[in-house]
């Protein structure tokens, strides 16, 4: 973790110029866990990152198929899910996000309207729908002050072509993820996604990343 009078940053997870992540400024981040990583990265042959890089997997195939009502089953009651915007600044300035802005502040009644809106013959921005592609890359996994929780980063970019005029369009991202242990298995707890660009070139974010 690097440190500086402004702020601090630990893999995808900003603060500006306070302590805490930006689950604990953002206006729908109050419940959120506030579990954080320990130590360094796990193994890749630990059972632990081979079962969350075949949890990531397995959601990412959820969302290119755009079954969301299944994807909620995997979230948390208390999940936050949140992705800042991202601002260009000098070297040395301590923040890279915009205070208080976001693209998304969701909670999982939030996250269940959204879905919910999708099925319905309301939603234009996708009727006909995009075609999907989540590609996952980098993942890395960490433990956690207990047993029952793990955090673990992941890079992921965005194919999404809809139509047949309109060019495709991508966004490339890295996410921290909490994972948490439910019974038998694992749902997830919080997200937070860092975005590379400060400009989304989309026409709208009717997607899930």
């Amino acid at each position: 973790m690097t440190t500086n009078p402004t702020g601090t940053y630990r893999a995808g997870t900003y603060s500006a110029g306070r302590t805490g992540t930006h689950s604990e400024q953002a206006v729908l981040g109050g419940g959120a866990s506030r579990v954080q990583r320990t130590g360094r990265t796990l193994p890749f042959d630990d059972p632990r990152h081979l079962l969350a890089h075949r949890w990531l997997v397995d959601e990412a195939y959820l969302l290119d198929a755009q079954a969301y009502e299944e994807w909620l089953d995997l979230l948390t009651d208390d999940i936050h899910y949140v992705m800042p915007v991202r601002v260009t600044t000098a070297l040395g300035a301590g923040f890279d996000t915009a205070p208080g802005m976001a693209h998304f502040d969701e909670d999982r009644y939030s996250l269940s309207r959204r879905v919910a809106r999708f099925l319905t013959e309301h939603a234009w921005t996708e009727d006909p729908p995009s075609r999907l592609r989540h590609h996952l890359t980098n993942v890395r996994t960490f433990a956690t002050p207990d047993d029952d929780h793990l955090v673990v980063d992941s890079g992921v970019l965005l194919y999404r072509s809809r139509g047949d005029v309109r060019e495709a369009a991508q966004v490339s991202a890295g996410r921290e993820d909490l994972l948490r242990r439910d019974g038998d298995g694992w749902k997830l707890a919080r997200r937070t996604i860092l975005v590379d660009d400060s400009v989304i070139r989309m026409q709208n974010l009717a997607i899930f990343l």
